[in-house]
């Protein structure tokens, strides 16, 4: 038997099949492997869930403890609520709590260093 793959795992192939966005590509494995590996080679990170809009499908920002920060598309608040809960940390919606200052900070500190934005 193959091993399962990430969209099955999260449920990333059922959420890129939902939305309204128009303009923006679909989330792939790699965005949510990017964010996995990110939340396990840092310390005290945390998802920060950013809604789907009319140009952008739903993105999850993950922040750091010293406020490094990548953002990716994931399909579905669902889907990083699950890769959340799998690597016990927190999961936010940005619209209620907003950006942690610490990023806003880091992003400052690093204006000059390549963006790990997608």
């Amino acid at each position: 038997m193959a091993p399962m793959g990430w969209r099955d795992r999260f449920g990333l192939r059922k959420a890129n099949r939902k939305g309204k966005t128009r303009f923006d590509r679909t989330s792939e494995d790699s965005d949510i492997k990017a964010l996995v590996e990110f939340a396990k080679s840092r310390v005290g990170v945390e998802f920060f869930v950013e809604p789907e809009t009319f140009a952008t499908r739903t993105t999850a920002v993950a922040v750091a403890t010293d406020g490094e920060w990548i953002r990716r598309r994931c399909g579905s608040p669902d889907v990083i609520r699950k890769v959340a809960k799998r690597l016990a940390t927190p999961a936010y919606d940005v619209q209620i709590v907003g950006y942690p200052q610490r990023m806003r900070d880091w992003t400052a500190r690093n204006k000059d260093r390549p963006s790990l934005d997608d």
